[in-house]
């Protein structure tokens, strides 16, 4: 039972489930099995409770949150706990609500909750046994033992997003650094051409020389679409390239080399030396990073065991794996005369495809910024002329600049809404895109009818694709004079960079979102950068989320957990001893008191937990949610016709949507009602379950129900960023399962998110010197 203050069972909630200044009833979320006043829901001492809750992960092998390419970022905490009082419905463990019937004793009730979870979870297993032997045709490399079978796994459960990389860098050093030889002349990126399907021929080699070395011959065409062209011969002469393929651990690829290479084989080989360094760099981009402080990067590949870790560095650079850049600590210092000390610099280090990612980013705003065309001032005027309300500010902001930022929660949204329109009735090519389809149908539904016409209203994805949006001119830009991107914070710095180079000299770009959420699943922290920078003019929405859901998320995003009044059942805290009690809980939630009580179907209800493994986990709870909301064979490689999808087509993007049926195509889904054919040999890397979602793969989307687990073991993995874009997931009801007491409120009041190494803040200063 949680003894955190207004979380607990004392004085704000009696024995009969109520909460103060109100009594139980038929209609509320009070717990206990049928006979129990005011509920029908089964199981002694598991209460239903309405809501959509967020649960991290548990036991061991909890991961922090992260998606299906995401990083894991650290969140905050908070000082106050959400009181059952006042309105709030709090579901206890205790109390004769919970037990059998009036009268039953109190003992023998726990000793049947008990025995009910135990059996769940030996159910579980039984689930777990049977999926796997069904799913044997659809997986390979089931026979293989040892390392190999180890290294097959390391890598499915980084292609399924299952399992986030490792943080082994140390936070960065403010102190001077030494200077490094001047970076090479800034080279912009190009679009990458479609690659092509590796030959028949070159998997096959690659087939023999995996099984030489001891790795699964199954990983042949991941390896071959990962060295290229002559990948055979590349990993023959280097069998340490084997970790440029993701889930490929460094003491792996060591074992592979010494079985190709014998004696030759040993730590100070400088392709062993250049290949981890390269390694290091790419689990620095999964955790957000788009470059490394020497220093950081150096004790790193010490710890690897590489024994001279500053030539390691110095031979990536020298063979173009790794560029090196001087960053001034005070851009803004003059130049040293002669005799004086040279300005202290940090050197950093970046794969080619993140900096120069960056610097085309900031090359672009600032040519945006640069490149307002001064005879179309007249035109925005007359936009300005006609907003009004919260609007007003960002239109005039956007008639005089290039690049606006604009702040603020759910009902801000509506500000960029009003300026879509404006611009449009004024006969401007105007287009707002969203992170995620389902943000694209909200956007849509704030606009005035005959407002969302063709090409106002898409995704990013879909506007990068060609899918959606405006179309291209003759000269390959964007045909538009204003792109809004709402769900700004989503944008990593490859994206961004697309997006921007996209648009057209004399073009307004408007970048809006709520910094108070997580940060992008990719490399980069655009919107806090850009925010951070002060280059141009930003917007802050007054526009605050109404309700009780509104004003709790509200605090959190100033650090504060407040006590709130729902007396429409907004919010439900359900206490929970352990896991196991967690997943029983949230499936009651989902399966029968959210739809019973709060109105609200099973499918419109999400489940939010920190991580992927671990008893509480998304693979845990997706496994009891689909057992009791879809029950099935798997026949489809684990799936069955109606089961909920999460969909990943790129590293970072997760489409939520729906199996529909599978053939020699593949597997055949609805994602936001627009069919999508995933071929079989991609559904073990970019289809899982999609009952349960971690943070970051919500992040964007909204669900009329909120389900957020957080059992005792979660504590660590808590952050205000991780509990605020949890929280506000929810549009009507947020149902949270609560068993990590005092950690909730320290997390959303002290947990600020971990720290990422970007060079945009030092580039925006030094090219948009004059645009704040």
């Amino acid at each position: 039972m949680s003894t955190e203050p207004g979380l607990g069972t004392g004085p704000e909630a009696d024995d009969e489930g109520t909460t103060a200044g109100g009594t139980a009833g038929a209609g509320d979320l009070t717990a206990g099995p049928a006979g129990a006043s005011g509920s029908p829901d089964p199981g002694a001492g598991v209460p239903p409770a309405a809501g959509a809750g967020d649960s991290p992960d548990s036991g061991a092998g909890h991961s922090p949150e992260a998606g299906a390419s995401g990083p894991p970022v650290a969140e905050g905490g908070e000082p106050d706990g959400v009181d059952g009082a006042s309105g709030v419905r709090e579901e206890t463990a205790s109390g004769s609500s919970e037990a059998g019937g009036a009268g039953a004793a109190e003992a023998p009730q726990r000793s049947e909750a008990e025995a009910e979870l135990a059996a769940q979870r030996v159910e579980r297993e039984r689930i777990e046994r049977r999926r796997a032997e069904r799913r044997g045709p659809v997986e390979s490399g089931t026979k293989l033992s040892g390392k190999a079978a180890d290294l097959l796994a390391a890598i499915r459960a980084v292609e399924g997003g299952e399992k986030p990389a490792t943080t082994v860098f140390a936070a960065p050093d403010p102190a001077p650094r030494p200077a490094a030889p001047a970076p090479e002349a800034v080279r912009r990126p190009q679009p990458a051409p479609a690659a092509a399907a590796p030959a028949t021929e070159t998997i096959a080699t690659v087939r023999r020389i995996l099984a030489e070395g001891g790795a699964p011959e199954s990983l042949a065409p991941q390896v071959a679409a990962a060295l290229g062209e002559g990948s055979d011969t590349l990993l023959r002469e280097d069998p340490w390239q084997l970790l440029r393929v993701a889930g490929v651990r460094p003491d792996q690829a060591d074992g592979f080399a010494r079985a190709l290479l014998g004696a030759e084989c040993g730590p100070d080989d400088e392709r062993r030396g250049r290949a981890v360094t390269g390694w290091l760099l790419e689990q620095a981009a999964l955790a957000g990073h788009t470059a490394l402080e020497m220093p950081a990067l150096t004790a790193a590949l010490a710890q690897r065991a590489v024994p001279d870790p500053e030539a390691a560095v110095q031979d990536a650079i020298a063979e173009g794996e790794a560029l090196v850049f001087q960053d001034a600590l005070d851009p803004g210092a003059p130049e040293p005369e002669d005799g004086e000390e040279e300005r202290p610099v940090r050197v950093l280090v970046a794969l080619e495809r993140y900096a120069l990612a960056e610097e085309s980013l900031a090359d672009g705003l600032a040519r945006l910024v640069n490149s307002l065309a001064k005879d179309a001032s007249e035109r925005w005027e007359a936009v300005a002329a006609t907003a009004s309300g919260g609007a007003a500010e960002l239109v005039r902001a956007v008639a005089g600049h290039g690049l606006v930022l604009h702040t603020g929660g759910e009902a801000a949204r509506a500000e960029p809404a009003a300026l879509l329109t404006a611009a449009r009735t004024a006969g401007l090519r105007a287009c707002a895109v969203t992170h995620t389809s389902e943000g694209h149908r909200r956007l849509a539904a704030a606009l005035e009818e005959g407002d969302g016409g063709e090409g106002a209203v898409g995704t990013v994805a879909g506007l990068l694709s060609g899918a959606e949006g405006p179309g291209r001119d003759a000269d390959g830009a964007l045909d538009l004079d204003l792109l809004i991107v709402l769900d700004a914070p989503q944008l990593d710095v490859e994206g961004a960079a697309m997006l921007v180079e996209a648009l057209p000299d004399g073009a307004r770009l408007v970048l809006s979102g709520d910094p108070a959420v997580l940060w992008s699943a990719g490399p980069g922290r655009v919107f806090a950068d850009l925010l951070a920078a002060r280059v141009c003019p930003q917007i802050a929405s007054r526009t605050p989320d109404p309700g009780p859901l509104g004003e709790l998320v509200s605090g959190i995003g100033i650090g504060e957990l407040t006590q709130v009044e729902a007396p429409g059942k907004e919010l439900v805290i359900v206490p929970v001893r352990d896991a196991g009690e967690a997943v029983h809980r949230t499936v009651q939630l989902v399966a029968d008191s959210v739809p019973r009580v709060i109105g609200v179907p099973a499918g419109q209800t999400v489940v939010i937990t920190p991580g992927h493994g671990g008893a509480a986990g998304t693979r845990a709870l997706n496994t009891a949610l689909k057992e009791r909301l879809n029950p099935g064979p798997g026949r489809f490689g684990g799936f069955d016709p109606g089961d909920r999808i999460a969909y990943s087509p790129a590293p970072g993007r997760t489409v939520p949507g729906q199996v529909v049926t599978a053939d020699a195509d593949g597997l055949h889904l609805s994602c936001a009602g627009v069919p999508v054919v995933v071929p079989k040999e991609r559904v073990e890397q970019s289809v899982r379950q999609g009952w349960a979602l971690t943070a970051h793969q919500a992040a964007g989307s909204r669900w009329p129900a909120a389900v957020v687990v957080l059992p005792g073991d979660a504590a660590p993995n808590l952050s205000r960023p991780w509990v605020y874009t949890a929280f506000s997931r929810a549009e009507r009801h947020l149902s949270v399962v609560h068993g990590v007491e005092q950690a909730l409120p320290k997390a959303v009041a002290e947990t600020l998110p971990k720290p990422r190494t970007t060079r945009l803040p030092l580039l925006l200063k030094t090219q948009v010197p004059a645009a704040g």
